[in-house]
């Protein structure tokens, strides 16, 4: 059985070497692969009775019940009908049942969308359309243009030159930039040549099955030769093919085997932590619950020796039992009677309570995403209070934190700075939806998208400015995009990073476009001029240079080096003449960072035609070298880039999706840590998290761990750990404390606001077994964590690590299939659904569209969804306890002979029907503030993650009030009626009317205590007191009457009961002091906390209070620049550049059609265009992006305002 994500392929042995063969799939079955068949769900229709009941009686609780019910068949021991148990039983097992049946009919149709696709594959010499899940391993599959790859493959042939596809891998890594794959031209020499392919017999060997996206090892023995297979010739599944109109590959693994089920790591069924407290619990309450029991059977065995011998006379023992087997029957007696300290009805009730509370989050127009049509939804009913504990959040960046679509924002040139809108005054003014926008119809070929408010760069292009020419001519010759043109006038530009895609489309509107290129030629449109560069080098981008240059020759011959990268990398390079103007783009770059935008430096040199020619052979020497190949490289770019001349800079805005910076904000007032674990190179994660605040210019430091070896890695922690808190223990003294335990690693306190930034390398050796712990102790002293270029594999294994060594709740959100394993390792994994397909979603336990929603998601329903369970609980206990105990005290007046203080029926009912309506509207509609105080004081959930509401402690209190309850639930009755007659002077002190007096008085005191547990009454609540109240007395009048007694005379013995004693004064005055009785010490001590030890939520309940009296007028919010000295590091890629490929030629698609030059100045032409990225933006995967929405909503969080109260 083939298991989604799990490993549930059992084999004999482990897989060492996978071994196939093309087409033919007689031999490849003989190893039983997997097929590519993918199962999420746990049932089937035969299956899903036994297992489910097998699954729930393993819950305490229903094995209890179940083992109740037996005793309860037992006549010698059973003092209760069978009734009793078996009807709440049934019914938590059916509703429990029901749920599990959805949640799995959901999982089903998952797997049926998934395997039900279909994908072409060459069987018997033909292409069949065949579902994926009955693709094996070995078959040859036929994919085309914009389908998802079905298994990993290896790339045989495709329509393109050389054989290259273009792949988008977002749901592996996150990354939307397409990627370049070829296959070997032995294999690529097939091409579509059904006949060629079908004979095709090559044998793969490789790697088995695993989990690295990154690396992969073979080969291909065909015709008798032998060829290395590495990751460039495999295409993965969960990969989409762009761009390419057809091409073929062989499957080598299918289903679970493949790299993307790998890393989807375990599913595992997830509990919040008060289930697990309740487990604990519940053990106890057995415990004390035995523990009655043999109280009351030693009492029973003393009074059967010392009272019950007195007896005999007239009721002897039969069959010659004595006091001890009395006494064990006893025993067995009051475990029945005494069950409902732990009642059924408590889990049907969380039950409903928790689908309740999901159907809140389903509903909330407040987190509906309009523009996509996307509501939240609750995917899991069970987590809903764990959402009010988080101390942790895990996210994404690409996709969760980002929009993933760059935007050319702003830019200087020749030290003047672009982009601002200013008003007749010379005062900047704010950009809104409203700002009049560059018409760009002088160009046919704009980009319709593009939006650029600054009038003044598009009349100094007009006005042909040489600076801002040679600026722009720059963007459009210096990069590795690569143009596709199917149409006249449609262009398309598929580049490695989206950064660069928004430069080359930002040239494309100011008239200088990029047309097309070859192995040695660029050509573009100046100003509807069609010129064309001979392209002699690319000196491309890396990590370490952080620049790349090309050198082009114009078409007047002149030699040029055009230059772009990171400011500080460029001004090291720049001739000692462009000092004035470095001082001015200075002041331009930190405006700009200061915005949170990503800059980039220009420049360019002129270069000697004879000069070129020597270091170009010297260039070719190296690229020909064996040995040290890199660093001679190195040094001829180091050689030519020198003495730039500096043109201006760029900034680029990596678009937040709305409300991130605020909602970051929020989380972190709520003292919510957010660790980003990226799949993104440093410079680019560094960026966003200043960006979306973060990290912050005030923090005291920002940590970079970047060691390349375990000592370096461990070095640089202890100082950043020693930095923040000199004094702190070493971290092996840590784990020597505590041998053979987990460690459970406490918080440690320290002076200011720190950041820690961690690579991926990095990350490896601080995750390993020796310093794991150091890492953790230094990251959790910081106010955020940056992980960067990390694997799947390694969120998880964060995750992982703070959930074994942090008594802290965990969340991790993420919208790629890469972030799937760190989704199912959290506590709750939230996916957003985005660009980036649904495989988070599929995978999570909560969805919506875009982060901001998480704030409303914690400060709002998870707080309340776990405020409304622990008071539930402590309610519901209360309740249970003072119902029980009163058996207790009663059993010391009637000879322990497990005789029930109350009706039978009332038993029956009490739980089912006289208090859960009541209880279920407290946990259903109560809150103590609205969701616009939760966002004004964030504070309000800091109690749930120090389970302040509910805990051991909680239980105990509960408890002890039931215990004082009782006492005075049955003292005060047995006083009132002991010998006490009616008006008429007939009798009233009887066991019946005692019964009907203290089931009474109980319920009064419930409902009172109740009331005062509420903090919100709505119409609902209301009624259901109220009713309930009702319900009780129309029930009691109805089963003590006379018709029902002569009905059936044994089940209804009470006749006459109730008429005969509610009409009593006495009656009603002693169930009034019972009431008061039972409230007063809590109404007392509940006063005397608020005037000397207030709860944050007592002093903002207050203020809400005040606020209803004499409402406050909201304060004006002012807009906030931020401004920062630090400038931000440009990425141009994920990964190295793509100019070895550019040059090689290996690139080439096929001839465009033929091309218009010459620009219409009279308007737009109608060229039926559907060019590329939103806004001034750049989506590098070609997909339609909306317009902006107007008339947005203003959330609370827009509403903020600082509480007065200095206390708070």
């Amino acid at each position: 059985m083939s298991f989604f994500g799990l490993d549930c392929v059992r084999k004999k042995e482990r897989e060492l070497e996978r071994k196939l063969r093309a087409n033919d799939r007689e031999y490849n079955l003989s190893f039983k692969y997997a097929t590519n068949g993918i199962k999420t769900s746990k049932y089937n229709l035969f299956t899903f009775l036994p297992l489910n009941l097998f699954e729930q009686f393993q819950r305490i609780a229903n094995a209890y019940f179940l083992f109740l019910l037996v005793l309860q068949v037992i006549p010698e021991i059973s003092s209760l009908s069978w009734f009793t148990t078996v009807v709440p039983l049934v019914l938590v097992l059916s509703v429990t049942a029901a749920k599990d049946a959805t949640d799995d009919i959901h999982r089903h149709r998952s797997d049926n969308q998934v395997n039900n696709r279909k994908v072409e594959v060459l069987i018997d010499k033909k292409l069949r359309s065949e579902k994926w899940m009955h693709v094996q391993v070995g078959d040859i599959i036929k994919l085309e243009n914009n389908q998802f790859v079905t298994a990993d493959i290896l790339l045989l042939s495709s329509s393109e030159p050389l054989n290259l596809v273009y792949i988008e891998t977002a749901e592996l890594d996150g990354e939307t930039n397409l990627k370049v794959k070829q296959a070997l031209p032995v294999t690529g020499d097939l091409g579509d040549d059904i006949e060629k392919l079908a004979d095709f017999n090559g044998e793969v060997r490789c790697e088995p099955p695993n989990n690295r996206l990154d690396r992969f090892t073979g080969t291909l023995i065909y015709a008798g030769q032998k060829y290395s297979l590495d990751n460039e010739k495999i295409l993965l599944r969960g990969c989409t093919l762009r761009n390419t109109e057809w091409c073929f590959g062989l499957v080598l693994f299918g289903g679970p085997e493949t790299k993307l089920m790998q890393n989807c790591g375990k599913s595992t069924f997830k509990r919040t932590s008060i289930d697990r407290l309740m487990n604990v619990l519940v053990l106890c309450i057995f415990g004390f619950l035995a523990f009655m029991c043999t109280v009351l059977a030693i009492g029973n065995c003393i009074w059967e020796v010392t009272e019950g011998s007195k007896f005999t006379v007239f009721l002897p023992r039969q069959n010659g039992n004595n006091a001890a087997f009395s006494a064990f029957l006893t025993f067995w007696s009051y475990v029945i009677i005494l069950n409902t300290v732990v009642p059924i009805s408590l889990y049907v009730s969380v039950e409903i309570i928790r689908l309740g509370n999901s159907f809140y989050i389903d509903w909330d127009r407040k987190m509906y995403y309009a523009r996509n049509d996307t509501p939240a939804e609750a995917r899991t009913t069970t987590l809903n209070e764990e959402l009010g504990q988080i101390k942790y959040v895990f996210s994404d960046k690409t996709g969760t934190l980002t929009q993933n679509i760059m935007t050319f924002n702003k830019c200087s040139i020749n030290g003047k700075s672009y982009g601002d809108v200013c008003d007749y005054m010379g005062q900047r003014i704010e950009i809104t939806e409203h700002t009049e926008r560059v018409d760009f119809s002088f160009n046919p070929l704009a980009d319709p998208r593009f939006i650029f408010h600054d009038h003044a760069l598009v009349e100094a292009v007009k006005l042909e400015n040489p600076e801002v020419h040679a600026f722009f001519r720059l963007l459009a010759l210096c990069h590795t995009v690569m143009a596709e043109e199917k149409k006249e006038g449609e262009l398309n530009y598929q580049a490695q990073s989206p950064d660069e895609g928004a430069l080359v489309t930002a040239a494309r509107n100011f008239g200088f476009i990029f047309r097309s290129r070859t192995p040695d030629s660029v050509t573009i449109m100046e100003m509807g001029q069609q010129q064309s560069y001979e392209l002699l080098a690319i000196l491309d981008f890396n990590n370490v240079r952080k620049r790349m240059s090309v050198i082009v020759r114009s078409p007047e011959g002149k030699l040029s080096l055009y230059c772009k990268g990171a400011d500080t990398i460029i001004y090291e390079r720049l001739h000692s003449s462009c000092s004035k103007l470095m001082d001015v783009t200075t002041e331009h770059l930190n405006e700009f960072a200061g915005e949170g935008l990503r800059t980039l430096a220009l420049a360019y040199k002129d270069l000697d035609e004879e000069y070129f020619n020597q270091w170009k052979q010297r260039h070719h020497e190296a690229s020909t070298a064996l040995d040290d190949r890199e660093s001679k490289l190195d040094q001829l770019y180091e050689e030519i880039e020198k003495d730039l001349l500096l043109l201006g800079a760029t900034a680029i805005e990596d678009k937040l999706q709305d409300g991130v910076p605020q909602t970051i904000e929020q989380l972190s007032k709520a003292d919510i840590k957010v660790w980003v674990l990226t799949g993104d190179k440093q410079e680019t994660a560094e960026n966003i998290a200043y960006s979306c605040n973060l990290l912050r210019e005030e923090m005291n430091e920002v940590f970079i761990i970047s060691g390349n070896s375990p000592n370096d890695v461990r070095e640089e922690l202890r100082y950043a750990r020693t930095s923040m808190k000199p004094d702190s223990v070493d971290s092996g003294l840590l784990a020597e404390m505590s041998p053979g335990k987990v460690k459970v690693i406490a918080d440690e306190a320290v002076n200011g606001e720190y950041g820690l930034v961690i690579n991926g390398h990095s990350l490896a050796y601080a995750l390993e077994r020796s310093m794991k712990l150091e890492f953790l102790r230094t990251a959790c002293m910081c106010k955020a964590v940056i992980c960067c270029r990390v694997t799947p594999l390694q969120k998880a294994q964060v995750v992982e690590l703070v959930k074994k060594y942090k008594r802290a709740v965990t969340l991790a959100i993420g919208d790629g299939a890469n972030d799937v394993s760190m989704i199912k390792a959290a506590h709750i994994g939230v996916g957003i659904s985005g660009q980036e397909g649904m495989q988070a979603v599929l995978s999570s336990d909560y969805s919506f569209a875009q982060f901001r929603f998480l704030q409303r998601l914690l400060l709002v329903h998870g707080r309340w969804s776990y405020l409304r369970m622990c008071k539930f609980l402590r309610y519901f206990f209360y309740k249970n306890f003072t119902f029980t105990f009163v058996h207790f005290w009663y059993a010391f007046f009637c000879g322990f002979s497990a005789q029930t203080v109350y009706d039978e029926w009332f038993i029956t009912l009490y739980n089912l029907v006289y208090t859960a309506l009541p209880v279920l509207g407290m946990s259903l509609f109560d809150q103590d503030v609205n969701d616009v105080w939760s966002f004004q004081h964030p504070q309000l959930y800091l109690p749930g993650q120090l389970n302040q509401y509910f805990s051991k402690k909680a239980f105990f209190k509960c408890a002890l009030h039931s215990c004082y309850c009782s006492l005075v639930l049955f003292f005060i009755p047995y006083a009132a009626m002991h010998d006490t007659v009616r008006d008429d002077g007939k009798d009233v002190a009887d066991y019946q009317s005692f019964a009907l007096l203290t089931q009474t008085c109980l319920l009064f005191a419930v409902s009172i205590q109740l009331g005062l547990e509420m903090s919100y009454w709505t119409a609902v609540n209301t009624f259901f007191v109220l009713g309930s109240l009702a319900m009780y007395f129309a029930v009691t009048f109805t089963m003590y009457s006379n018709g029902l007694f002569l009905i059936l005379p044994s089940a209804f013995p009470f006749i006459g009961t109730a008429r005969n004693s509610l009409n009593q004064p006495n009656i009603w005055l002693t169930i009034l002091l019972t009431s008061i009785l039972c409230v007063l010490p809590v109404v007392t001590y509940r006063f005397l906390l608020i005037q000397l030890c207030p709860t944050i939520n007592d002093k903002v309940m207050y203020k809400v209070r005040q606020d209803k009296v004499t409402p406050s007028s909201p304060p004006r919010r002012a807009r906030i620049r931020r401004t920062s000295s630090r400038r931000s590091g440009y990425a141009f890629s994920h990964a190295q550049g793509y100019g070895d490929l550019v040059t090689s030629g290996r690139f080439l698609r096929r001839p465009a059609v033929s091309r218009t030059s010459g620009f219409a100045h009279i308007g737009r032409a109608t060229t039926g265009f559907s060019p590329m990225g939103r806004s001034a933006g750049y989506s590098p995967t070609g997909r339609p992006q909306n317009a902006k929405v107007p008339d947005v909503e203003v959330t609370s969080l827009q509403m903020y305002r600082t509480m007065k109260d200095p206390a708070l």
